[in-house]
């Protein structure tokens, strides 16, 4: 699986198919506090990109793929260090 779970913070690892918009929705609506780390990311399936847009989810980075750490964590939250 591509959505993991780590404390508050959810990691997503490798490429993220659309079966993964639904767990990453799941994990995001258990604790909205939940950030969501791309560090370890590879390409995103819309639809994960789309839940991304849509909940807003704090955000630790660089995302792991040119594309994504281009053109869609710009549209994100960072989380600020403490």
């Amino acid at each position: 699986m591509t959505v993991v779970l780590e404390g508050d913070i959810i990691r997503l690892r490798g490429d993220c198919p659309v079966a993964d918009a639904e767990a990453l929705v799941a994990r995001l609506q258990e604790a909205p506090g939940r950030a969501v780390d791309l560090t370890g990311a590879g390409m995103l399936h819309t639809a994960v990109v789309q839940v991304l847009l849509a909940l807003q989810p704090q955000v630790v980075g660089p995302a792991g793929h040119p594309f994504v750490e281009r053109w869609i964590a710009p549209l994100l939250p960072m989380r600020r260090s403490g």
